[in-house]
């Protein structure tokens, strides 16, 4: 479970900037390590309700009336037919942003309805234990577009705050063609004109305006310091360039 929550929220992330996640290479303690923040409101808002379905649960433990008790299987009833209907209606309103969230939590509203009236009336148990063991996998289904909305979140606070993360000043052995956009604070200098004298210069092109993303093992996710969507992620092998990291309390160059 915790690796799942950490996978989804992970993909969310990366996504946005233009990564799969499958190839950035994070293992599978990484993505446990992850799983926490994605995690954190359900965690805190299950037992919650939880103890407030309990409390009213005893409240109702006297008898209600069996008009009452109708008019709430009805109610039931319809709030669940209306979760049937968003889910098989995928199709038409599955393009709706709210539509992986709204949809499960009306379907676990209906038939937690539907199983305390079954109880009331004393349905039958495998009729019960059935309609929870859907109840379960809709707060599945939640807690996981939660995770993924808490990725995406997180990768657009990265965005609007890069100059949190390291700056990286980096040498190269040929010109890189980024394909950044004009404005993207990433520079280019020629560094094996300068230091013609020095025949044996291997690293020819020097690049600043870059911020470490993640690394992975031998590889490294770079973006331009002014990343917007129609910039690019950066991929370079650690092996094959050489890199200095500059910190936000770095005196500059």
């Amino acid at each position: 479970m915790l690796f799942y929550y950490g996978y989804v929220s992970s993909r969310a992330q990366y996504r946005y900037f233009g990564l799969d996640v499958d190839t950035i290479g994070l293992s599978t303690r990484d993505y446990v390590m992850r799983s926490p923040q994605p995690l954190l409101v359900p965690l805190l808002l299950v037992p919650a309700i939880g103890a407030g379905l309990l409390i009213v649960a005893r409240v109702l433990q006297r008898r209600v009336p069996l008009k009452m008790l109708r008019s709430a299987t009805w109610a039931s009833t319809f709030i669940l037919g209306a979760g049937l209907l968003m889910l098989f209606g995928y199709a038409w309103i599955g393009e709706w942003p709210y539509y992986p969230m709204v949809t499960p939590l009306v379907l676990a509203v209906g038939l937690l309805a539907l199983v305390w009236c079954w109880r009331r009336v004393g349905g039958r148990p495998t009729a019960v234990v059935l309609a929870l063991i859907a109840v379960a996998v809709c707060v599945f289904w939640a807690t996981a577009t939660l995770a993924q909305w808490t990725g995406l979140g997180a990768a657009q606070r990265t965005a609007r705050n890069l100059d949190q993360l390291p700056a990286v000043v980096m040498d190269t052995k040929e010109r890189l063609y980024l394909g950044t956009t004009p404005n993207s604070g990433v520079t280019e200098t020629n560094v094996g004109a300068l230091a013609v004298a020095d025949e044996d210069q291997e690293f020819k092109f020097r690049y600043r305006g870059l911020r470490l993303l993640i690394q992975s093992g031998d590889r490294m996710f770079l973006v331009p310091e002014h990343w917007t969507p129609s910039n690019s992620t950066i991929l370079v092998q650690t092996g094959s360039v050489r890199v200095r990291f500059r910190f936000v309390n770095d005196a500059p160059e």
